[in-house]
């Protein structure tokens, strides 16, 4: 088994990040609740998402001759920012390769912080293969997205976050892409307070954490489809699935329509700007309220993972709702 980050490494990086990242709020939604349900707010943090949090951490720890060659990452976006931004802030060149598909404000995002972008594919395997090859190539140091053990201690600063400034919460429920912002959070948490309960929430049509969990080892997955690009790899880290395997209590699905319904919810009612991979775990929150109102249970917190969304983008989701609206009307017209 591959070895468990401890809290001394998350702890660690929190040193190492601090000035560097935002310790962002926990604020209250309004839902009608008999237990407080509170917000993770990384859709308010530096580029937008968690994800500065794990790349800074590695970045800051590389050698001045790795530095020299310059990194190289791959993703959907918001871990190519948070590189683009941590390779800045110590004066290394950065090269990130995105899908072909990747929303304009994250690709926009990466070369206005000064990387380099490479397109490569529609997966999480097309881009990783290029980024390979490019870095084998130019000599370049990769920076994982999430399979590292500085990446994971790096996310696992929410979990410290989280821990401190809600000591009575619960529950935490953590959006699954790779597994780098779940793995560190539950490692935070469950090495110290073990009786909360820590639950991850992936998309329906990319459900690759629950998938590996169920086989007992990592899967991947033939195809993945969601609008919530941040969480479509099609397989889990090995070091990612062995810490979800030994700290989290559960995998959640939600549908993309959930997901549609939660971003417009948290940006109507709540005010908060939520990209859909971050928005997945408020989704999961309104099709279940078993999961966050139990009898005499304390708080829960939702990680909203990211926040770099367009106005486009949201006007399409705002049109998907309303469509699949009228589609419930019409079914239950039916009937």
């Amino acid at each position: 088994m591959s070895t468990m980050v401890p809290v001394s490494a998350i702890e660690a990086a929190a040193s190492r990040i601090k000035g560097v990242v935002r310790q962002t709020p926990l604020v209250e939604l309004p839902l009608d609740a008999r237990v407080p349900v509170r917000a993770k707010c990384e859709n308010l943090q530096a580029t937008g998402a968690f994800k500065i949090r794990g790349a800074y951490n590695f970045i800051a720890q590389l050698s001045q001759e790795e530095r020299r060659c310059g990194v190289i990452t791959y993703s959907s976006g918001n871990h190519a920012q948070a590189v683009a931004l941590a390779a800045g802030l110590v004066g290394v060149p950065a090269v990130v390769v995105m899908p072909t598909t990747a929303p304009s404000i994250k690709v926009e995002g990466a070369q206005s912080l000064g990387a380099e972008v490479v397109f490569e594919g529609t997966t999480s395997a097309d881009r990783k293969t290029r980024a390979e090859a490019v870095a084998r190539d130019r000599g370049l140091q990769m920076v994982p997205p999430f399979d590292h053990p500085s990446i994971i201690a790096g996310q696992g600063t929410v979990g410290l976050e989280i821990l401190r400034d809600c000591p009575e919460v619960a529950r935490v429920l953590v959006p699954v892409g790779g597994g780098g912002l779940i793995s560190g959070v539950a490692a935070a948490v469950k090495q110290q307070r073990p009786e909360v309960r820590v639950i991850g929430v992936e998309p329906e049509g990319a459900a690759k954490m629950r998938a590996s969990l169920a086989a007992g080892r990592p899967v991947t997955l033939d195809r993945v489809a969601s609008i919530a690009d941040g969480l479509v790899p099609v397989r889990p880290g090995d070091l990612t699935f062995d810490h979800a395997r030994r700290f989290v209590d559960e995998i959640v699905t939600v549908s993309d329509d959930a997901i549609a319904g939660a971003v417009l919810w948290l940006f109507r009612r709540a005010k908060l700007v939520v990209e859909t991979s971050g928005a997945a775990t408020l989704a999961a929150i309104l099709d279940n309220e078993g999961m966050w109102s139990g009898s005499g249970a304390g708080p829960t917190v939702a990680v909203l993972s990211g926040g770099n969304i367009g106005l486009d983008s949201l006007a399409e989701l705002a049109a998907r709702s309303e469509e699949a609206g009228g589609r419930r009307q019409e079914a239950g017209d039916r009937r």
